[in-house]
């Protein structure tokens, strides 16, 4: 396992803690097909599928954030695989609340951690 693949999961790993302590069901992780990736995919506290992409990023001073490696064609990929996953796993939805795709941005920086969520971004 490579560096960048294990600090991927450790993200992962944090971001599922994050996300149950605060009331979410995770439903499933690391959801991969040829046309793209979903890393969690959950019901949020209100019952809306979430997709939540997580970016992890080792902080160093003047180094980039979590949230910068999310690019506007990296999202466009993420709303097209959420949208097919959505699609095909209809009795998810509550027709009410629909879908979204949130982010949970983490910093890693001499063994601690900071967490930045932003909701809906589509």
């Amino acid at each position: 396992m490579t560096y960048k693949s294990q600090l991927g999961k450790f993200g992962e790993d944090i971001a599922c803690d994050f996300l149950l302590e605060n009331g979410y069901k995770i439903i499933e992780r690391n959801f991969r097909r040829p046309w793209g990736e979903l890393d969690i995919v959950a019901k949020a506290p209100d019952k809306t599928l979430t997709f939540v992409e997580v970016k992890t990023v080792r902080k160093f001073d003047g180094g980039l954030n979590p949230e910068d490696q999310l690019t506007q064609s990296k999202l466009q990929k993420l709303k097209r695989t959420a949208g097919l996953y959505a699609g095909h796993r209809t009795e998810l939805i509550d027709e009410r609340k629909g879908w979204r795709i949130d982010l949970l941005a983490l910093a890693v920086e001499n063994g601690n951690f900071s967490i930045k969520y932003y909701e809906n971004l589509n």
